[in-house]
């Protein structure tokens, strides 16, 4: 089993009497992970945590294998960090700033020139490098922060709400550019609470709800098919019959019904059923849990804590 990107152990962090996280212990796997909650969830709390700008209040974390209290030089070394907004120096050439940054990290002169001009290249600056930064436009700045958090090769890059203040054709772009990461060997882990974007981009979720940790798994687990759709012309009743006595669970209106079986895949418990009852099939469809689905649920559900 490959090593874990990011480990944590009853990790938490307060704020004096606010606590922003609590007890979240799990671990998260390489590749595209997406970090999702409401506004105040505590995503950026848990990333200034795994870089080592916050100390934990209790419990511990690990990133790349790296104690992000103990081996915070060689774990910062190997990440990089695009914060939400600013950043930036705006006087100063796109240029310039990102063979600063690659210096920063370590690279020698003539490498963090070339760096410099690969990355600038590959989030679309190419031809704006010697333009000052505060000449740049919103999405220009945006991709100027990604350029400068990956200049070093990082083995894992945060993204704190990259696509934060970007019109649509901004956001698709980003998108796109985080999406070819992995092809460079670089994991990802974006923050965001627009869940469609994440759906599109990551493969594990993390989802933080009230600073606590209450999700933590591959997508697929998430918006994997549990429910069958179907509408018939005739033999309703027949067919629910038969779909309830093979152990299936129906919800009714009318001729159309919603089938799921136990957390198994439906579909054999139903070609069975309507065999049997001789329905007459008008549509049949998955009905797909969407991220915003899980989401939306457990945001409705109350904590064991918070009740009385």
């Amino acid at each position: 089993m490959a090593q874990a990107l990011i480990e944590l152990s009853n990790l938490s962090q307060a704020y004096g009497d606010v606590v922003a996280l609590q007890d979240l212990s799990g671990a998260v796997p390489p590749g595209s992970i997406g970090l999702v909650g409401s506004n105040g969830a505590g995503k950026s709390t848990l990333i200034k945590t795994l870089l080592g700008i916050l100390h934990p209040t209790a419990g511990t974390a690990s990133v790349l294998g790296l104690s992000v209290t103990d081996d915070i030089i060689e774990m910062r070394a190997k990440v990089g960090y695009m914060p939400e907004r600013g950043g930036l120096p705006l006087d100063q050439a796109a240029a310039d700033f990102m063979i600063y940054a690659a210096e920063l990290a370590g690279l020698p002169e003539s490498a963090a020139r070339q760096r410099a001009s690969d990355v600038l290249t590959l989030v679309g600056l190419h031809e704006e490098r010697f333009r000052q930064l505060g000449d740049f436009s919103t999405g220009m700045k945006q991709r100027a922060l990604l350029a400068q958090a990956i200049v070093h090769d990082p083995e894992l890059v945060f993204l704190d709400e990259p696509l934060s203040g970007l019109d649509p054709e901004g956001r698709d772009e980003m998108l796109r550019l985080i999406g070819r990461l992995k092809g460079f060997g670089i994991n990802t882990l974006v923050s965001s609470h627009v869940l469609a974007d994440i759906e599109s981009t990551c493969d594990w979720i993390v989802m933080l709800e009230g600073g606590r940790l209450v999700r933590n798994s591959a997508l697929d687990e998430f918006t994997d098919v549990r429910t069958i759709q179907l509408e018939v012309f005739s033999g309703a009743d027949a067919l629910v019959r038969s779909l309830e006595g093979r152990g299936g669970t129906v919800r009714r209106e009318g001729l159309r019904m919603e089938v799921s079986h136990d957390g198994q895949d439906p579909y054999p418990l139903v070609i069975e059923a309507l065999a049997e009852s001789n329905s007459s099939l008008r549509l049949l469809r998955p009905s797909v849990t969407t991220l915003e689905d899980v989401f939306l649920q457990q945001d409705s559900t109350p904590h064991p804590e918070d009740q009385s």
